[in-house]
């Protein structure tokens, strides 16, 4: 991807290779204990919504696509080979909550949620509202619990609820200027990364995401870290300077999906042991919670041979096990990458 700089603003010119494989950031995948329970949390206090299912019972489980669309936005029925179809041509990000079946009526059941020592990895999702204090309020009477709310801790006027799996939901404010007026958009999935430069080259310059916001926060001390904002944007889009006080604005103005923000504690590259968890490994005892991020694809086969030269591992090749139609890939902290090929699962009859 070719980006046109001036001093203030950027503009998005896709490569000739972007265009060929057009990837784009279509889900982020987390397990879940009990369907009912997490599928009407999301559908009732966020306005998320159920635009896809799948069921599996010969390999007993079940996966359940939500996502918040732009308002006036219909979708098919969920299930049907309409919905499926329009899940796997969709434009913007959804959550793909996975179901393993027993797990809601396992007493001992519990997921990583990614943010306890010393199996940290994925961080959260996040939404964005107009007001998070007159949202907080509402979701705490509504019985919605918190890892924090928005005048605790020192940074104010954000929020942290948990879903009832105890993954964290990042609330954040909508500028008020912003003409997107929907009580809820969704607004970021979080990753912790080792090496900021790794991830930049795998998620920016092979999967041709932009950065679109960055933030640096007390450099040259020993807590020193930085987020970088990442998305997908349509070529031609103007955004400000990544390292600019507008380009924070300019997200919670502009941008309806949601960014991947990779979040990177200085000096864990020269670190050699040093590793986050990917929300699959059980080797060391850990327990699973997030399992992927995906992107859709022109040509998957192409897609991969692209990666493969680039010296990308995977984890499973197009042509590999039971289900065609995608691959997964590891980035650079072995978080797992799923590529689907676009309109290319045909699973309903």
């Amino acid at each position: 991807m070719a980006e046109f700089s001036t001093p203030s603003t950027t503009t998005v010119v896709h490569s000739p290779e972007q265009k060929l494989h057009n990837f784009s950031w279509q889900q982020t995948m987390l397990r879940i204990k009990d369907p009912k329970a997490s599928v009407s949390f999301y559908e009732k206090n966020f306005g998320f919504r159920l635009i896809h299912k799948y069921d599996f019972p010969q390999w007993s489980f079940s996966l359940y696509f939500l996502t918040i669309l732009p308002e006036g936005e219909t979708t098919p029925e969920p299930g049907t080979k309409e919905s499926e179809t329009y899940l796997w041509t969709m434009p913007g990000t959804c959550l793909e909550l996975t179901h393993n079946y027993g797990t809601e009526n396992d007493d001992n059941f519990k997921v990583n949620n990614g943010n306890v020592e010393p199996h940290r990895g994925f961080g959260h999702i996040a939404v964005m509202t107009p007001d998070v204090y007159a949202a907080c309020t509402e979701l705490e009477a509504s019985g919605v619990r918190f890892q924090k709310k928005p005048d605790e801790g020192r940074m104010k006027g954000l929020a942290f609820a948990l879903d009832p799996d105890g993954y964290w939901v990042e609330i954040i404010s909508r500028s008020p200027s912003s003409p997107i007026t929907m009580k809820y958009t969704y607004a970021q999935t979080m990753l912790r990364v080792k090496d900021i430069e790794a991830s930049l080259r795998f998620y920016r310059d092979l999967l041709g995401m932009s950065v679109v916001g960055e933030r640096h926060m007390g450099v040259g001390e020993d807590w020193a870290f930085s987020l970088y904002f990442l998305a997908h944007l349509p070529e031609g889009t103007e955004y400000p300077d990544p390292k600019s006080p507008e380009a924070r604005d300019w997200m919670k103005t502009s941008l309806f999906g949601p960014v991947l923000e990779l979040t990177y504690n200085h000096g864990t590259e020269k670190l050699p042991d040093f590793k986050y968890h990917n929300g699959n490994d059980q080797d060391e005892g850990q327990i699973r919670g997030f399992g992927h991020t995906g992107f859709l694809v022109n040509d998957l086969q192409k897609a991969c041979d692209m990666l493969e030269r680039e010296s990308v591992r995977f984890k499973k090749r197009p042509e590999d096990g039971t289900m065609r139609g995608l691959a997964f890939v590891f980035d650079p902290d072995n978080y797992w990458v799923e590529l689907i090929q676009r309109d290319g699962m045909h699973l309903i009859e």
